[in-house]
């Protein structure tokens, strides 16, 4: 890449948002620099790169800062859309880039927002309200990605490729593990989830995947920690 059009990546590893921004970035094929913050002692760089929220992502292209995940995946297919680049990961049609940012909202909002109170309720009835609003949003993504697959014919949120869509919830694969070892809830359970299940099967074994996923055990640890800060 030339000189002045580096792209470098401020992230934290456990981050299922730096995550999505990781599978953008292998599956568009940009080669990228990634740098790894410690949250506790955030750089200058952090800190003057992103100012109002002070968070990671940030996506640094030709010295110019991107940040919030959602935001720098569609940066990224915008950014990087020349020939030799990976497929777009948002639709031609005006129709459907609408739908897939209706639905990206819709995992922010959600699922994975309660889904992050349910590793950090601090009582049993916190935890059976978060984990409640988060098996509503599975159901209502069930049905979403049941539509796709009548439409496409595929399994993925995105059609015949992955998508938009597929990418955000892409970097939650391994915290459903960490889920389901630390409170015995699959929240894409096959047996309710079916083809979540499946979807998420299959996006784990894409070549991107395997490039940025974490190690779930190293997670299982991490979030440990989260919940007995959570229960301390």
């Amino acid at each position: 890449m030339a000189g002045g059009d580096e792209v470098k990546l401020l992230g934290n590893w456990a981050s299922p948002y730096v995550a999505r921004v990781r599978l953008a970035l292998h599956l568009k094929g940009v080669p990228y620099e990634y740098v790894e913050e410690d949250l506790a002692d955030k750089s200058e760089l952090l800190l003057r790169s992103n100012p109002v929220h002070k968070a990671v992502p940030v996506l640094i292209h030709g010295g110019k800062p991107v940040c919030e995940s959602r935001v720098i995946v569609q940066y990224i297919d915008e950014a990087f859309a020349s020939a030799g680049a990976g497929p777009p990961l948002l639709h031609a049609s005006p129709r459907e880039r609408a739908a897939a940012r209706f639905w990206a909202v819709f995992v922010d909002d959600e699922l994975l927002a309660p889904w992050g109170m349910v590793m950090r309720s601090g009582t049993d009835e916190e935890r059976a309200e978060w984990t409640r609003r988060t098996v509503a949003a599975v159901e209502t993504l069930e049905g979403a990605l049941g539509e796709r697959s009548e439409e496409d014919g595929e399994g993925f949120f995105g059609g015949d490729r992955v998508g938009y869509v597929d990418i955000l919830l892409g970097g939650m694969v391994p915290w459903v593990r960490v889920t389901e070892r630390l409170s015995g809830h699959n929240f894409f359970d096959a047996s309710t989830a079916p083809l979540l299940a499946a979807w998420m099967e299959r996006f784990g074994e894409l070549d991107a995947a395997r490039a940025v996923f974490q190690d779930v055990d190293r997670l299982v640890e991490y979030a440990g920690t989260i919940q007995a800060r959570a229960h301390g």
